[in-house]
């Protein structure tokens, strides 16, 4: 089969979208083999590639006024090439589809990874919502098929666009397989001492940003006066001068700020950590409490929302706005020595169901469901 898919996030983005579109490439290429995959990026000369598999094809904008207003083409363009090239399967990996798909015969699926911006506007500019909203309506509206990367975002596809649940395929993403390799104890400390970090810590994973909820970490350390080093690794935004200004106000000492963490390292990292703190007020799905539970380390974080269908019954949740709720929690997985194993030994067996070639397996099952 000759599947197609919007690549651009695969070479150009080193988070989330980025993530997901790599990852769901890899394992599909690596697991069907037989298959034809065609990469559709607005910039192939840029794409710098770490795809080595003979069955991968990168594609780019074949005509010059194409090349010359890529994003068009990505956006308005695109499905003439698919048909050009037989594609008989499309796959948009990050919440979008091509105009127009719906007026071929090419089966398309696009995963959506959450509607963060309906629930929570305020996070988002006025411009930003309106944008999301066409792309996000058209691509639910016009697929074949959706895959929802947790039943929150389901629910959230079926309540703020009235698609019918029977079009939406539930496929939960996995880590990068570089956590499931544990790392030698001398090693993660070699790695820690690179960064100035010391060996016992709590770590926080994620973009620095309002919704992120990063700010109440530090407020519960603060109040019940957890004397413990608090390690926060993170893209910056705005946010980020809030929680600078939080810290320098208190005099907090042993926060430690890391922005530029290769994947490589971040094992080291969660592995060492004594728990993970993710008290974020929305997800569409939280794969940093993923990467924290195949690394054997213990979860804090929210309840409602998804959070649960990553964290499993091992995780402990806590409201993300009661400063009091975080802080004992903090404090009881600190200093239970007993509650710390069990949530371990739990939340790894949690883990197991989201190992790649399962999921591998279920996003090709959706596949088959289109023909």
């Amino acid at each position: 089969m000759r599947i197609g898919f919007d690549a651009k996030r695969a070479f150009f983005n080193r988070s989330g979208l980025g993530n997901y579109s790599r990852q769901t490439i890899t394992i599909l290429s690596n697991y069907f083999s037989l298959n034809e995959y065609f990469l559709y990026t607005p910039k192939p000369q840029k794409s710098v590639s770490f795809y080595k598999a003979i069955n991968l094809r990168i594609k780019g904008p074949q005509k010059f006024t194409h090349r010359q207003f890529s994003s068009f083409w990505r956006s308005y363009r695109l499905t003439e090439q698919l048909v050009s090239d037989k594609i008989e399967l499309y796959h948009g990996l990050s919440n979008e589809l091509p105009k127009e798909i719906e007026k071929t015969r090419i089966p398309s699926i696009v995963t959506i990874h959450d509607i963060i911006f309906r629930r929570y506007p305020k996070f988002y500019k006025s411009v930003d919502r309106k944008i999301y909203e066409k792309k996000f309506k058209y691509s639910v509206n016009n697929a074949t098929r959706i895959i929802a990367v947790s039943n929150q975002t389901k629910n959230d596809i079926i309540d703020f666009f009235g698609i019918s649940k029977d079009k939406i395929d539930v496929v939960y993403q996995g880590c990068n397989p570089v956590f499931w390799n544990p790392v030698d104890k001398v090693e993660r400390l070699e790695i820690l001492m690179k960064y100035l970090i010391p060996e016992n810590y709590i770590l926080y994973v994620g973009t620095i940003e309002e919704r992120k909820n990063l700010l109440n970490i530090l407020k519960a350390l603060q109040q019940d006066k957890i004397n413990y080093p608090l390690v926060v690794i993170g893209k910056q935004t705005s946010y980020y001068n809030k929680v600078m200004a939080y810290v320098k106000f208190h005099g907090m000492k042993n926060i430690f700020f890391l922005h530029h963490v290769p994947n490589e390292d971040l094992p080291a990292f969660y592995q060492q950590a004594k728990l993970f703190v993710y008290p974020s007020l929305f997800e569409g799905f939280g794969i940093p409490i993923l990467e924290a539970l195949t690394s054997k380390t213990p979860v804090i974080t929210s309840c409602g929302g998804c959070f649960s269908e990553a964290g499993g019954t091992s995780s402990l949740y806590v409201d993300p706005e009661n400063v009091d709720e975080l802080a004992h929690a903090i404090k009881k997985v600190i200093e239970d020595s007993n509650l710390r194993d069990n949530m371990i030994i739990d939340g790894f067996v949690h883990a197991q169901q989201f190992r790649l070639d399962k999921i591998a397996g279920e996003i090709m099952a959706v596949y088959q469901k289109v023909f």
